[in-house]
């Protein structure tokens, strides 16, 4: 099992079950929604998310007909997407996860819409917390 939780702490989740095609998103809509580079996205069984507290601060922006992406409406931190057409399956937001996973992405998808200054090979320095100076 593994947990997670929205920026605010209103929306908790258990996870119940495996990890799936973990990756790493670069599509303008991960981007944006993200405000990052990109999104690290996982698919997980619809019935092995439980929302344990918080289900009434649970919002969604629905990006085109039966494809909706779902966040905290507090804190807006993006848990998870679903598709009426899998409904069996949502795609998790890896970063709303509070427990380590066994589970290592796969790929960069979509690396043709990145964003022009993510250098995917780049030798940047490494910190444990702020860079030196900050």
């Amino acid at each position: 099992m593994y947990q997670g939780s929205c920026l605010c702490g209103k929306v908790t989740l258990e996870l119940h079950g495996p990890i799936d095609a973990v990756i790493h998103c670069h599509c303008s809509k991960c981007r944006k929604s993200s405000g990052t580079a990109y999104a690290t996205n996982g698919f997980v069984a619809s019935k092995g998310l439980l929302i344990t507290s918080g289900q009434e601060s649970v919002r969604y922006y629905e990006t085109a007909p039966g494809k909706k992406r779902h966040f905290c409406g507090i804190c807006a931190s993006p848990i998870y997407s679903s598709n009426e057409q899998a409904p069996d399956r949502v795609r998790l937001r890896l970063g709303i996860l509070d427990s380590d996973i066994s589970e290592r992405p796969l790929s960069h998808n979509f690396v043709s819409s990145r964003a022009n200054w993510d250098d995917l090979d780049a030798e940047l320095p490494r910190y444990d917390g702020h860079e030196p100076g900050r």
